[in-house]
C-alpha cells in the first residue's frame, strides 16, 4: 500500500510512484488525488460540479474551462461515470457531464494498491490437458470484449484501451508458446490448423464456444456482437461482415450455423451457434475418438441393393459435347451453395433441405452417361450408391411394390445412418422410365404398371440428387418426364472430340509405329466406350507378340471388328481424360 499512501500525502502529485503510469498532466493527477481522498472517507461517487467547485474559483466560473480534464480522465479509463444511463464519452460535450457523478474505476483503485499495471503472467508451462487451454482462449475473449466495450465509449486512442490490448498481445504470445512446448495435440489447436481458420474467425469460434460453456444469454451469438468483437472501426465492421455470411469458410466448412429470428423491431437478426458435430468433437475428444460416424463403405456390406462408388474422376477429366458440357456447368452452378443460399433467401427452397435435383442423362450407349454421374458426384465431392435397375424384374418378381419402396427406404436409410448425402444412380431406368400399359393388359402388365405407379411416387417426393440414365428418352412416360427438373442429352462425338478421345485414352507409355495416325483413327464414327474398348482389345493382342509395337493397321483391325459386332453398352468408359 506504499503507493496509495504516498499518493494521497504528496504535496506534488508529479513526484508520487504512480504518475508516470497515469499518462496525465498534474491538473489531472491533482482531481484523482481529490477523488482519492475522498474516496478514503466512504465517498464512492461525486457530484463533477462539485469537484471542480471545491479545487477552483466557483465564483468566476473558472472551474467550467477544466471539464476537459475530466473528460480525459474518463476517456483514459482512470474514472467511470455513476450513472444508469451511461453514454459514450467520445460523443458528448464536455458541458454536459457537468452535473454527473463519478468514482475513481477499478484500473485506478488497482494502480493505487499495486503501483503498477502489469500483470504477472505465470511461467511457461506446456498445457496439462485441453481444458487449461480452452482456459486461456475464454479469457482471451474477455479481454476482445473488454476491448469492444472500451471502443464504444469512450477514445479508441486512450490508455485504458491500450492497457488491455498490451495485455491481450501478452496473453496470445504466452497461448502460442505454451502451445510449442506442449507435446500432446491440443484438439482446438489442432482444429484450426486443419481448418486453416485465421485469427478472427478463431476470435468467432472461441466466443461462440464460450458461450456453450458458460451457458449465459447468448449475447455474442449474435452477428453484430461477434462483428464488434474482432472490428477496429466502422470500415472493418463493413468489412468482417463477410466472415459470417452465407458463403463464408466458417458455414461452408460446416463450421458453424445460424438461426433466423425476428428482433423486437421487425428486423431479422442471426444467432450463430457450432455445428454439433464440430462442438462435440470440441468438448468430448475422447469420445469422439471412441465413437465414429458410421461409413457407407461399412454399411454397403450389409444389403444387396446399391454398388458404393468412389468417383476418381471430375468433370474436368470427361470429354463431352459442347452443349452437354454447357448444361453441366450450369447445373453446377445452381447448385453453388451462394446461389442455394439465395434461393433460401427467396423462400423458393427451405434452408435445411440441402441440395434436391432430379436428372435423367439419356444419350446412346458409350457416350458416357455413367462415367459424367460418377465425374460430376466427384465435383460436389460425394460418394455414389448405384442400382442396376435392368436387374428389377428377376430380382423381385411378384414383390414389384414392396421392393420398389425398398430401394429408396434403404437408400434414406443409409444416408441417415452416416450422416452423409451421397447421388443415387439409377443405371439403365428404362425399366422403369418408359411407357405404361393401357388397354387389355396382361397379370404381367399390371405388375409392371404397379411398379412404375410406385417408382413415380418415389420420384415426386425424392429427397436429395438422383440420377437415372437412359438411352431413349421418347419412350419415357410423360408423367416420369415432369418429374425430372434436369434432362441432358449426350450425343456421340463428333470429329474433333474424338481425336481428343484418342489421345487421352491412348497409353502414355506404350510403343507406337512410326505410322500411326490418330486423326485417321478419328474418322470411324466411335462412341467414346468402343474407343475405350478398341485400345484394350488391341492392348491385348498386341501385348503377346514377341516385338509389342501398336500399329495403324492394328487399330483399323479392331476398329472394323468393333463396328461389324455393333457393339453398345452403358457400361463402357465414356469420355475419359485420365
Amino acid at each position: 500500500m506504499d503507493s496509495l499512501v504516498d499518493f494521497l500525502s504528496a504535496k506534488s502529485v508529479d513526484k508520487t510512484i504512480i504518475f508516470e503510469h497515469l499518462k496525465c498532466n498534474k491538473v489531472e493527477a491533482k482531481m484523482l488525488q481529490y477523488l482519492a481522498k475522498k474516496y478514503m472517507k466512504g465517498e464512492d461517487d461525486v457530484l463533477i460540479l462539485d469537484i471542480l467547485q471545491e479545487l477552483y474559483n466557483a465564483d468566476e466560473y473558472e472551474f467550467i474551462k477544466y471539464l476537459k480534464e475530466i473528460k480525459n480522465l474518463l476517456e483514459l479509463g482512470w474514472l467511470h461515470q455513476q450513472s444508469f444511463t451511461p453514454i459514450k464519452i467520445s460523443e458528448v460535450t464536455s458541458l454536459e457531464l457537468l452535473n454527473s457523478s463519478v468514482g475513481l474505476s477499478p484500473s485506478f483503485l488497482k494502480l493505487l494498491q499495486y503501483g503498477t499495471l502489469e500483470s504477472d503472467l505465470p511461467d511457461i508451462k506446456p498445457y496439462s490437458d485441453h481444458l487449461e487451454y480452452l482456459q486461456d482462449q475464454f479469457f482471451r475473449i474477455e479481454l476482445y470484449q473488454k476491448i469492444s466495450i472500451i471502443r464504444q465509449n469512450v477514445h479508441e486512442h486512450s490508455l485504458g484501451i491500450d492497457r488491455v490490448q498490451n495485455k491481450l498481445q501478452l496473453l496470445e504470445r504466452r497461448i502460442e508458446e505454451r502451445v510449442e512446448q506442449t507435446s500432446e495435440k491440443l484438439v482446438l489447436d489442432k482444429f484450426f490448423k486443419q481448418k486453416k481458420m485465421d485469427t478472427k474467425e478463431q476470435v468467432i469460434f472461441i466466443a461462440l464456444l464460450r458461450e456453450e460453456y458458460s451457458a449465459t444469454d447468448a449475447s455474442l451469438r449474435e452477428m453484430n456482437a461477434l462483428i464488434e468483437l474482432i472490428s477496429l472501426d466502422e470500415y472493418e465492421r463493413i468489412k468482417n461482415r463477410s466472415l459470417l455470411e452465407d458463403g463464408s469458410n466458417l458455414i461452408n466448412e460446416g463450421i458453424i450455423d445460424y438461426e433466423e429470428m425476428l428482433n423486437p423491431f421487425g428486423g431479422i437478426s442471426r444467432a450463430f451457434f457450432i455445428v454439433d458435430e464440430v462442438l462435440q468433437s470440441i468438448i468430448h475428444p475422447q469420445k469422439n475418438k471412441k465413437v465414429r460416424r458410421l461409413k457407407l463403405n461399412v454399411l454397403i456390406d450389409e444389403q444387396d441393393i446399391f454398388e458404393l462408388i468412389e468417383p476418381e474422376t471430375s468433370l474436368e477429366d470427361v470429354v463431352l459435347n459442347e452443349k452437354t458440357e454447357e448444361t453441366l456447368q450450369t447445373l453446377m452452378r445452381q447448385m453453388d451453395k451462394e446461389v442455394v443460399a439465395r434461393l433460401v433467401e427467396w423462400g423458393i427452397k427451405d434452408k435445411k433441405s440441402g441440395i434436391d435435383a432430379r436428372i435423367i442423362f439419356y444419350g446412346a450407349a458409350g457416350t458416357g452417361k455413367t462415367m459424367t454421374a460418377y465425374s460430376l458426384a466427384k465435383s460436389l465431392k460425394r460418394q455414389v450408391l448405384a442400382f442396376d435397375c435392368s436387374k428389377i424384374l428377376s430380382m423381385y418378381v411378384g414383390e414389384s411394390e414392396k421392393n420398389v419402396r425398398k430401394i429408396f427406404d434403404t437408400f434414406y436409410d443409409l444416408c441417415e445412418k452416416t450422416k452423409s448425402e451421397p447421388i443415387l444412380l439409377l443405371n439403365e431406368a428404362d425399366q422403369f422410365l418408359g411407357a405404361r400399359s393401357s388397354g387389355n393388359i396382361t397379370g404381367s402388365d399390371q405388375m409392371h404398371n404397379q411398379m412404375q405407379n410406385i417408382f413415380l411416387e418415389q420420384i415426386e417426393n425424392f429427397r436429395g440428387m438422383l440420377i437415372a440414365t437412359t438411352n431413349l428418352l421418347e419412350n419415357i412416360d410423360k408423367a416420369f418426364s415432369r418429374r425430372f427438373n434436369y434432362k441432358i442429352e449426350f450425343k456421340k462425338p463428333n470429329e474433333k472430340q474424338r481425336i481428343k478421345l484418342w489421345e487421352l485414352m491412348l497409353p502414355s507409355e506404350a510403343p507406337y509405329d512410326e505410322d500411326l495416325d490418330i486423326k485417321i483413327l478419328a474418322k470411324h464414327t466411335l462412341t467414346g466406350g468402343q474407343i475405350n474398348l478398341i485400345i484394350k482389345n488391341t492392348a491385348y493382342k498386341v501385348a503377346v507378340r514377341e516385338t509389342p509395337i501398336f500399329s495403324q493397321k492394328d487399330f483399323l483391325h479392331e476398329i472394323l471388328k468393333e463396328k461389324d459386332a455393333n457393339f453398345d453398352s452403358e457400361k463402357s468408359m465414356g469420355f475419359l481424360n485420365n
